[in-house]
Parts: structure tokens; sequence; C-alpha cells
């Protein structure tokens, strides 16, 4: 039996678990905001490494074996020919970029180009994206950058002791817009596009590969982006998917192959096992209910979810379309809002309370939907996020999604996907694991939840929901 540690820095802070190889049991933990106010745009890599240490006190990391590393996805590291920061990096979705993101899809020909080259077309928090930021806002920094790195490649590197090789995984390398998911390659001159010159892109190490050996000793496995190491950690497979419910919500499934889609709404990623994740992104999920709650004068979403438990199904006909801050799926950026079936007996609290909960999860079967569209198959939802406790929303998923629905207890999944990698990485270093075949650790503690009896209302309840979005926007769903 050994231990190994996953390593997960968030935006906000670090986390650490240290599992036994085996089974995955968590042993101990640790954890360290990093020392930055609030959630800055650029940061000094250095806060990360300050709070992996913090995290890693006392001795936390004793008789480790291997260490995993998952970070945010997304944030560029910027480095010049000597390996120092030419600027901190830039993190976050990044509104600045946003104009910058325009540029490059016409600089290309067009969305349907960008989903053939890299699956997706550019969005304002890729790396692709701000690199083009920085070259029209910060001309001079352009020019001296000469090596790219995201967060887990940079505190791989560092963990190695800035060896002169630097790597990443296919995880991470399919959400820079620079590497396709199809081909499993980089473009290059899609760098160039947007930085105005060529850089040195991270060689892309297997699933199961080491990254390295720590001067002590330790081995570092190749590490991933924070979607893929959770997915990793909650042990999903073909016939998964995962919902998760944020501010904005996502969805995404294991899918055997890359989908190019020029529509985008279908964001081509790679996961950490060697198979893809497609993910399909709404702007309006948990925003939903947090507006719902304050229209009502609740003070927090428990008591807007015991609201809508007094309504039905249905909520007496009222629909809401949950899109207040426009909507990317479907594609309507500039719309707003809708309530419809406003009638005398209808027009009640708890009615409103019911079409928020509604409302939110319709949109992301939609979601679900623009996948199933495509042939990925879903016969079971896993559902993410402190909002997945509230029981207007079990009551409601699994008949609005029609497929079982597992309520995983809160942990931290992309820390214990990023153990899982070391865990994968050491086996294979000592013979005992096959470089295709992850190690088989206990899923995670769930609560499951079956559409039952339910699975007719529900379905009711979606059409209703399909009936007033077309009515309202004719035509601008097609999954």
């Amino acid at each position: 039996m050994g231990i190994v540690a996953g390593l997960d820095s968030s935006p906000d802070f670090t986390r650490i678990v240290v599992c036994d190889t085996d089974t995955g049991a968590v042993l101990r933990q640790g954890y360290a905001p990093h020392p930055v106010e609030g959630r800055p745009s650029d940061i000094d890599p250095q806060a990360w490494l300050l709070s992996l240490g913090e995290a890693a006190g006392g001795g936390l990391l004793e008789g480790v074996q291997a260490i995993g590393v998952s970070a945010q996805q997304n944030a560029l590291v910027p480095l010049d020919a000597q390996g120092n920061t030419v600027r901190p990096a830039l993190v976050g979705g990044d509104k600045r970029a946003q104009v910058a993101a325009a540029d490059l899809v016409d600089a290309l020909g067009g969305r349907e180009a960008w989903a053939q080259a890299v699956g997706c077309a550019p969005q304002a928090g890729q790396p692709v994206t701000k690199l083009r930021w920085l070259a029209k806002s910060e001309p001079e920094n352009a020019r001296r950058t000469a090596v790219l790195l995201q967060a887990h490649d940079w505190l791989v590197w560092q963990l190695l002791g800035r060896p002169v090789r630097r790597t990443t995984d296919r995880g991470g390398a399919s959400g820079t817009g620079y590497w396709s998911a199809t081909t499993g390659a980089y473009r290059p001159d899609l760098v160039e596009l947007a930085l105005g010159h060529q850089a040195m892109l991270p060689e892309v190490i297997g699933p199961s590969d080491a990254a390295g050996t720590t001067p002590e000793g330790l081995l570092i496995s190749a590490g991933t982006g924070e979607t893929m190491a959770a997915a990793f950690g909650l042990g999903i497979g073909l016939g998964d998917a995962v919902v998760s419910l944020g501010a904005s919500g996502s969805v995404m499934a294991v899918h055997p192959e890359a989908l190019a889609d020029q529509s985008g709404m279908i964001t081509s990623l790679a996961d950490a096992t060697g198979m893809h994740l497609p993910v399909v992104t709404t702007l309006n999920a948990v925003r939903t209910l947090r507006g719902t709650a304050e229209l009502l004068g609740l003070p927090d979403l428990e008591s807007l979810s015991e609201l809508a438990m007094k309504s039905t199904p249905g909520a007496h006909g009222l629909v809401l379309l949950p899109y207040l801050e426009g909507e990317r799926t479907p594609c309507l950026p500039h719309t707003a809002g809708t309530i419809a079936g406003l009638r005398r007996e209808s027009m009640k609290p708890e009615h409103l309370a019911r079409a928020a909960f509604e409302g939110m999860l319709c949109g992301l079967a939609d979601a679900l939907d623009v996948l199933r569209g495509r042939g990925v198959d879903v016969r079971r939802i896993f559902l993410l996020g402190p909002a997945a406790e509230l029981p207007a929303v079990q009551a409601s998923a699994p008949s609005l999604f029609g497929v079982q629905v597992v309520v995983p207890q809160p942990a931290d999944y992309a820390a214990i996907g990023a153990a899982r990698q070391a865990a994968w990485a050491l086996g294979v270093s000592q013979g005992t694991l096959d470089p295709r075949t992850p190690p088989a650790w206990q899923g995670a503690a769930a609560q499951v939840l079956e559409p039952g009896d339910e699975l007719a209302v529900g379905q009711a309840v979606r059409q209703q929901f399909v009936a007033v979005r077309e009515q309202t926007h004719p035509g601008a769903f097609r999954p």
C-alpha cells in the first residue's frame, strides 16, 4: 500500500488531498487561500506556489510517492526565453479579451474554420484569445513572450525544478484554442495568428505518463485542468454526463471522439483518460434562482426551494425562460428572460418559484440535447454544485432530464482526480498498472434519484417549456 497526493490550484485557493493508492480513500488534506485580494484578472504565479507551500505544511506530504496537479483552466503564463514570467498570468473569463475573440474569429475566416481547426471558436477566456489581447494591448510584452504555459503546466514545471523539458496533458491542451482534440496536435499557425510570432509550447504527454521526478525522487504525473480532474475524481465514464450548477451552468459528457461544432455551442475538450469531454454551457443557472429569490423578497435559495415545493410540476402553466444574461445555448446573446402563462390562478409566489427551478433545469436539458443530438450517449447524470442539494432541484431534475440523477456528496473531486492520476502514473512506472486502464478507486458517496413514475409528468413540463421557447425565439435552438 502506498500513498499519493492530489493538488488542486483553483482560482481562489490550493487544496491538497493525500490518498491511498489502492482505494482512493482520503487519508489527510490541506488547504490555503492564495495570498491575493478578490479575483484579479492578472496574478503573479508565485501566489500559487505560496499557497501550495502553506497547504502542504505540517508534514502533509510525508511518505507521499507521487503528486498529481490540477489547476484552474484558461490561465495563461507567458514566459521569456530565460523562463521568467513576462507579466502576471492572465486568468479567469477576462472580459478584456472579448474584442480579441471576435478579431480572431474573423482572422481565420469565421466560426466554421475554427471548429474545423480546434473544435470550437475562440472565447474570451481562452489562452489563444488572451494572446491576441496581449499582442494588441501590450505589444512589448508580446514580443518578449517565448514560451506559453497554463497554470498546471507551470506548477508541474516548478515542482520538477524548472527542467528544460516542459509538459502538459491532452485535457489542458484542449482548452487553449491552439491544440486540436481531433488530430491530437498543436496548431502553431494559430499561435502566430494570435501573438504575431511563434512560441515554444509544452510537450503533450499521455494520461498515465509521468512529467518527471523531483530532485527528492517524488514522481509528478502529467497534471490536467480542473474540469478534467473533477470528472476523473468522480469516476465518470461512457454513458455519464455531469451537470454543474454554478451562476452559469455546464453539461459535459464522456465521448469516444472529438466533436467539432461550427455553431459554437459545443466546446470540444479532451479528458484525463484518453477520451473526449464535449462541454455545452448555459449562461443562466443559479443566477436565475438568486434573481427570483430577490424578486420574491426571500433571504436565500433554501427559502425559494421550500416555496417552490408548495407548487406542483408545471407551476400551473407558468413558464420562465431564464435568459437573464442573454444566452449561449441557444445562441441569444442580446435577449432577456421571459415569463409566460400568466393567469390569475398562476400568479402566486410559489408558482413563480417553481417556474424558476423548472426553467433553469429545462435550460440545462436543452444543453444536454445538444450533446445527445450529436450522438453522445447519456444514461446517468451527475449533478454538482451546492444548489444540487436543494429539494426543489432534486424533485424535478430526474424527470426533466429523463435519466437517473446522482448527487455526489461534496468533496474535493478535482484534487481527488489529480491524486488518482498520480496513482496511475506511479503504478505504470512500477509495472503494476496498465497505461490504458486507470486505477479503480471507490466511487463518490452519493444520493441516487430515479425518474420513476414522474417521468411522463416531467416530459410534459419540458414540452411546455419548449413550446414557449419556440414561440418566443422561433428557430433559435437547433440541437
